[in-house]
């Protein structure tokens, strides 16, 4: 028995090289590392590693953490700039008896000391998407693109090990030293492999307010499936923010439990993610809450996930 679940349809070549390790016994946390590097690699996803989006300075800040569900053990980095993989970063500093969270400068010194890969992170096309934005905000006072498509995922291996990590780059021209909730321990991410784990996509600034990761895993420990825990702490906490602040943040939880099953919860239109077990192969699916609050999912088509990679593909032009 073994399972992968992850955000976002730009997941899914990394779940399915992951499953292939999986399927000859690896260890969920190099399984994972696999699956998130895959996607930090990938110049076509805005939002994570190499291509990601600038901040308002145009400079890539990268933020990623990695959690060990057996001993409970965590790394994280925030505000990484030009090193190729922070997950490889945060899962190294899981190994650390201390010093677990390292920010900037201090993150990258580390990095340098262990010999991890230097790589300028900013795209062309990703400046032509920075040059764009810069030209709307002068011309049409808009407000800065919010855009945060964090990859999260949860992994269990055969032998009952789990694992959780996210990576990203943040919002599209956020503050220089902006962190928001997904390298935060009980926010972005928590797993004990004694009960389960979760992972968070959304505005971190809201996210963050519910330590929400840790709340799915606390509903599962209590007995509630995957499902259930998604859906409840999800649809309560949406509904404090909006009682609370009169607006509640996009955001999107997945989980999976130390069996296998797994669930998922949205406050947006559509939210997509990718799961693989022994029993299927990694498959894409589009979320969606129902006018109850209730998150309902269906397979995305082959022309839906067709059109994403299209869509992520097409050549970045300068706007007149």
């Amino acid at each position: 028995m073994y399972g992968m679940i992850a955000t976002w349809r730009m997941a899914l070549e990394g779940v399915e090289a992951a499953s292939e390790l999986l399927k000859a016994d690896a260890d969920a946390g190099d399984a994972l590392e696999k699956a998130i590097a895959c996607v930090e690699d990938c110049e076509f996803y805005k939002s994570v590693g190499y291509g990601g989006l600038p901040n308002e300075e145009m400079e890539v800040e990268l933020d990623a953490a990695f959690m060990d569900g057996n001993t409970l053990d965590i790394g994280c980095v925030g505000a990484v700039k030009d090193f190729a993989n922070p997950i490889r970063i945060a899962r190294q500093l899981s190994k650390e008896e201390v010093n677990n969270f390292l920010v900037g400068r201090g993150a990258e010194k580390y990095a340098q000391r262990h010999g991890f890969e230097r790589k300028n992170m900013l795209t062309e096309r990703a400046k032509i998407h920075y040059q764009n934005r810069v030209k709307e905000l002068s011309q049409q006072q808009l407000k800065p693109y919010t855009g945060h498509d964090t990859v999260g995922m949860v992994c269990l291996d055969a032998n009952a090990h789990m694992c959780a990590a996210t990576s990203t780059s943040g919002l599209f021209m956020k503050r220089s030293g902006r962190l928001g909730d997904s390298p935060v321990i009980g926010s972005g991410l928590y797993v004990d492999s004694q009960v389960g784990g979760a992972s968070a996509t959304g505005l971190g600034e809201d996210v963050m307010k519910g330590c929400i990761s840790y709340e799915i895993v606390r509903l599962m420990k209590e007995g509630k499936t995957p499902q259930e825990a998604c859906d409840w702490a999800v649809r309560s906490f949406d509904a404090e923010l909006r009682k609370r602040r009169g607006q509640a943040g996009d955001m999107s939880l997945i989980a999976m439990n130390n069996q296998g099953e797994w669930g998922v919860a949205t406050n947006i239109d559509t939210f997509s993610f990718v799961v693989a077990t022994a029993q299927q192969p990694a498959t894409v699916y589009l979320a969606k809450r129902d006018a109850q609050g209730k998150t309902t999912y269906e397979k995305a088509s082959k022309e839906w996930i067709e059109e994403y990679v299209q869509t992520r593909k097409a050549p970045a032009k300068l706007k007149e």
